[in-house]
């Protein structure tokens, strides 16, 4: 199979149009299970009825692990905001209604949320001990509805096909509390604009009834977690003053 060049590249793997279908390679450096993993979060979304992107195999192509799915043909919600920035509610409001909807699913057989973010805190190499030590107090107090949750959800991640919306990339997705969910959207948002941050989070409270000061409580839990994952363009000082604001 001889894929060209690749259409997109991510943290983890390289996204290849062929013969009309996504494939998704993954970087050699990560696990052996990295693919059926993410493959099967992808397919129990579609189960539970979401627009999500049909999976075909799990293979692996010059003898890297590969997702074969299928593809979706659009526009991101990010493509047409940065085409149209002034109307950013427009594509906002979408947006949280999309998310409303996994919301409102009781997932079964799912990632706890609560063991990822264990996971993430404990291996976070730039936090304390005495952080991680409170971060995981915190995580292990909250209590909540367990309900579906994405884990990676903005504008990104949602493709437009005639006016129907559909969610990729559902590796980071587990079974947990909304406001985590929504918190880390959050943080995403404002990594590139607090105003597109803040009126998402407006959007989504105004719609769901939630305050935004329970969402808030997620805030040092997940911009510890966040710490994990070592992303190039997103700010350590500015994670760890979040965390700061809380960690006594």
């Amino acid at each position: 199979m001889i894929l060209g060049a690749p259409i997109a590249k991510g943290n983890t793997a390289d996204i290849y149009l062929y013969n009309n279908k996504i494939v998704k390679v993954f970087n050699d450096y990560l696990p052996d299970s990295e693919a059926f993993y993410e493959a099967s979060k992808q397919e129990y979304a579609f189960s539970c009825g979401l627009s999500v992107p049909k999976v075909y195999s799990v293979t692996k192509i010059g003898g890297k692990q590969a997702i074969i799915m299928e593809y979706i043909e659009g526009k991101t919600l990010a493509d047409l905001y940065f085409e149209n920035k002034e109307h950013a509610e427009y594509y906002l409001d979408i947006s949280v209604d999309v998310q409303l909807k996994i919301h409102s699913i009781i997932p079964e057989t799912i990632e706890p949320m609560v063991k990822k973010l264990h996971h993430q805190i404990e291996g976070a190499p730039i936090l304390a001990k005495r952080q991680k030590s409170y971060l995981i107090e915190k995580l292990d107090s909250m209590i909540f509805e367990t309900r579906l949750c994405h884990g990676d959800f903005h504008l990104f991640n949602l493709i437009m096909t005639d006016n129907k919306i559909s969610i990729i990339d559902w590796v980071d997705s587990s079974a947990g509390d909304i406001h985590a969910d929504i918190y880390r959207t959050y943080l995403l948002y404002s990594q590139l604009s607090l105003e597109l941050a803040e009126m998402y989070l407006r959007l989504y409270c105004e719609k769901s009834g939630l305050l935004k000061s329970d969402v808030f409580q997620w805030a040092p839990i997940i911009a510890g977690a966040r710490l994990f994952e070592s992303v190039e363009t997103e700010s350590k000082d500015r994670l760890m003053a979040i965390i700061n604001k809380y960690c006594p």
